[in-house]
């Protein structure tokens, strides 16, 4: 028996139908991803945009708070003062902490208003207690972190920047920028947060680090904001000891 013309007819019809409706469901599952994807990308985008905008306006303000000669701040401070008191941190050191270092620490924290024995006390807990200025940390998700004051490339260019420094990545070995950058920053974090225990926790966690952490905890006082302050402390009652 021969098929039924108009069936034959009918059948291929539906199944183009069918074949139809098939690819362009696909084609519109795949155009649905494709732009969820995008859309993912530019929220990612506008994300960041929003933590650079919120990093430029935070490192304005911190400018425009500076004087504009800043080696005049605090005026003039004796030698002997400050040979003194960098002597009692090679000494609290074992001589790992070098009297030139020590030297450029006290005089350069002074035109901060930061107290050298807590900047001291942070290089101290970055390097391990060895002061080590071609200290590399460990490998993390944002890259390595380098020199004394152990900076990650991501950091220290805005950072250098903001003191009217050059930079390069080999300048982050030594001693002496690396101490111009931690208290460069450090003057910004105390200038934005106008405390010490989340200056120095965000120094160590970055400014994302610092919110995720009182999220987290409800207050910013981290161990190492803690240990750094507490020991930054004991300088004092030894000086006034002697």
């Amino acid at each position: 028996m021969n098929e039924n013309p108009f069936l034959k007819k009918t059948g291929l019809a539906m199944l183009l139908v069918a074949v139809t409706f098939f690819t362009v469901h696909q084609w519109n599952q795949k155009e649905e991803k494709t732009l969820a994807e995008k859309n993912q990308q530019l929220e990612n985008k506008n994300e960041k945009l929003v933590t650079e905008n919120d990093r430029l306006k935070s490192t304005n303000d911190y400018l425009k708070g500076q004087p504009v000669e800043t080696s005049e701040k605090n005026g003039y401070h004796t030698w002997p003062a400050i040979e003194k008191k960098a002597e009692q941190l090679v000494k609290d050191s074992d001589g790992e902490f070098k009297k030139s270092w020590a030297m450029y620490l006290v005089r350069e924290s002074k035109r901060y208003e930061i107290d050298s024995s807590l900047v001291y006390e942070l290089l101290k807990v970055e390097t391990g207690g060895t002061f080590d200025p071609e200290l590399v940390g460990p490998e993390t998700k944002y890259g390595h972190a380098y020199g004394m004051s152990q900076f990650m490339k991501n950091t220290a260019p805005w950072i250098a920047d903001m003191a009217d420094l050059p930079y390069e990545d080999e300048l982050l070995f030594d001693p002496y920028y690396s101490m111009q950058l931690s208290l460069v920053y450090l003057d910004f974090l105390k200038s934005k947060y106008e405390n010490w225990d989340e200056a120095l926790t965000a120094y160590h966690r970055g400014m994302g680090g610092l919110e995720q952490y009182k999220e987290e905890n409800g207050h910013a006082e981290s161990w190492y904001a803690e240990e750094i302050q507490e020991k930054a402390d004991t300088h004092t009652t030894v000086a006034i000891a002697k």
